[in-house]
C-alpha cells in the first residue's frame, strides 16, 4: 500500500504466473504444456513462459524432469507457509506467552538472518533485540535454527496483553491493507487482475500474526479474507480446467 492508501500491487510476469501456479498446486508439479496454457490465458507468450521456466532452473526455483516443472526445496518451504496461512492451526489460548530469548554468541550474519526469517515464519514478534515472543495459540514445529539459536520459556505479560499485542504487530495496519485487498478481489472482474490480487492477498496472509480473537481489534477482517481467497482459488481451479480441456 502506498501513501495515499491505494494498493500498489506487483504486475503479472512469467515469472509470477508460473511460481504462483505451482504453490497453489498440489502435488506442486506441472507439464510444461500446462504452465504454457496458463500463460497463454493471461496473455503471455509461449517463449516468454519457456524462458522464464529455463531461468527459474538455472536459480534454483524449479526442477525439471521429463516434461514436468516442480518446485524445489526451498520453495516447498514457502508453499507449507502459505498453505499453514490460509488454515493456520490454533489451540485454545489459556493467556500464555511463548518467549524466544537468543543464547548464542558471535552469529554470523547469515545466521542472524535466518533466525529473523524462521521468526516471521513461525510469527513472533521482536520485542527487543534477541527477544521474540507471541501469544502461546499456534500449533507448529519449531524449527532447528531456532532452536539452536535461542532459549525457549513460557509466561505472560504483567501489563495489558491486548497493548502488548498492538505494540508488536501493527494490527492496524494490516487491517486496513486486508480490506483494501477484499475489495479489489471483488471487484476485479478479468482473470488477469483477479490473478494478481489473489496473490497479492496470498502474501498479505503470511503476515497475519494469527492472534487470539481477544487480542485483536473489533471486526478483524482476517477470517473474510481467507474466506474470499478460497473462493477466489476455486474459481481459478475451475477457470484453468476449462482453459485447458477446450
Amino acid at each position: 500500500m502506498d501513501d495515499t492508501g491505494t494498493l500498489a500491487l506487483r504486475p503479472l510476469t512469467a515469472r509470477s504466473i508460473v511460481l504462483s501456479t505451482l504453490l497453489g498446486h498440489h502435488p506442486p508439479r506441472l507439464p510444461v504444456r500446462v504452465l504454457v496454457s496458463v500463460g497463454a490465458l493471461f496473455g503471455t507468450a509461449e517463449g516468454t513462459v519457456r524462458v522464464a521456466l529455463t531461468r527459474m532452473v538455472a536459480a534454483g526455483d524449479l526442477e525439471q524432469r521429463d516434461g514436468d516443472y516442480a518446485l524445489t526445496d526451498r520453495l516447498l518451504a514457502r508453499q507449507a507457509r502459505q498453505d499453514d496461512s490460509r488454515a493456520p492451526r490454533t489451540r485454545r489460548w489459556d493467556g500464555g506467552w511463548e518467549i524466544a530469548v537468543v543464547t548464542t554468541d558471535r552469529r554470523a550474519a547469515a545466521e542472524r538472518a535466518a533466525l529473523r526469517q524462521t521468526m516471521a515464519a513461525l510469527r513472533l514478534a521482536e520485542l527487543r533485540e534477541g527477544t521474540w515472543l507471541r501469544p502461546a495459540n499456534l500449533v507448529r514445529p519449531r524449527p532447528a535454527v531456532a532452536a539452536e539459536q535461542c532459549g525457549w520459556f513460557s509466561g505472560a505479560p504483567e501489563g495489558d496483553p491486548v497493548a502488548l499485542a498492538a505494540r508488536l504487530w501493527d494490527l492496524d495496519g494490516w487491517a486496513r491493507q486486508a480490506r483494501l485487498l477484499a475489495e479489489a478481489l471483488d471487484g476485479a472482474e478479468d482473470p488477469a487482475a483477479r490473478f494478481t490480487v489473489g496473490a497479492a492477498v496470498l502474501r498479505h496472509l503470511l503476515a497475519d500474526p494469527v492472534l487470539p480473537a481477544r487480542l485483536l481489534p473489533e471486526d478483524w477482517p482476517g477470517a473474510g479474507l481467507r474466506r474470499r481467497y478460497d473462493a477466489f482459488e476455486r474459481e481459478f481451479r475451475a477457470l484453468l480446467t476449462q482453459h485447458i480441456g477446450g
